[in-house]
């Protein structure tokens, strides 16, 4: 049995869609208070509504993580309303398609921008509350696309993704005498708004890559990052945990095929 962490707050990054909305809900359900952003308010207010009579507390606000100006007022916002921050999930994160060849200047700031730029934002940010709290949790979105694997189209995405992992582990160092941890969950494919974006084909393949047989659900990572966010987690730190049924373990089609 896990201990509960009931009243500590969480902010999740990019908690109004995807990924960070099933993470928003899973702390909420675990009575953790939690502070999502997005950077459309009528999302972030959607999702608040949505998640409103849970166990813990949940509230919104607009911010781009691209502006270290945002993140300060995002985790300030946090301490005002709860008292404290406990938990920082570091999940804002953007992928637009775009070839090598294509790839312009700005291409690559907006991407690395908010994925990688957004991530050391928010940290630096709540430094100083995750301290005070005595047991400060990072959790880190990151991917299978750029650690470990690559897909066409997403080479600037999946390079910002790399670079979130070379972060936690110096960043995890750094951290470890505050008492907070800092730990990355790589997603697969997952079941979001984006990934529905790219049709119902591309859905269906990648689901028969999959050992599992599924494509994953958002509350699957949230379940992850729970489980860093946990005291028992407390001498977890500098870690990545791949969530995606087994994607990456067939090293052929006929792998697959002899299941």
């Amino acid at each position: 049995m896990f201990t509960s962490l009931q009243g500590r707050t969480a902010v999740v990054t990019g908690g109004s869609k995807g990924i960070g909305r099933g993470i928003a809900e899973t702390f909420a359900d675990a009575g953790i208070n939690v502070v999502l952003t997005g950077r459309n308010q009528a999302d972030v207010d959607s999702r608040v509504d949505a998640l409103a009579g849970k166990p813990g507390a949940v509230s919104g606000m607009s911010a781009d993580v691209a502006s270290p100006e945002d993140c300060r007022r995002v985790v300030a916002t946090a301490v005002e309303r709860h008292g404290g921050l406990d938990i920082v999930c570091a999940n804002a994160g953007i992928f637009p398609f775009g070839r090598l060849e294509d790839l312009t200047p700005d291409d690559l700031e907006q991407v690395l921008g908010v994925n990688f730029k957004g991530t050391v934002y928010i940290v630096q940010a709540a430094m100083e509350a995750l301290t005070a709290s005595g047991h400060g949790r990072v959790i880190v979105t990151s991917s299978i696309t750029g650690p470990v694997t690559g897909y066409p189209g997403w080479s600037h995405y999946g390079a910002s993704k790399a670079a979130q992992l070379g972060f936690l582990r110096t960043a995890a160092m750094e951290l470890a005498p505050k008492k907070i941890t800092v730990n990355a969950v790589l997603p697969g494919n997952i079941v979001t708004e984006g990934l529905i974006g790219n049709g119902q084909e591309y859905m269906d393949q990648m689901a028969k890559s999959i050992p599992a047989g599924r494509l994953g659900s958002a509350a699957d990572i949230g379940n992850a990052a729970l489980f860093f966010a946990t005291d028992e987690a407390s001498y977890v730190t500098g870690q990545t945990l791949i969530v995606d049924g087994g994607q990456i373990l067939p090293e052929s089609a006929e792998a697959l095929a002899e299941m």
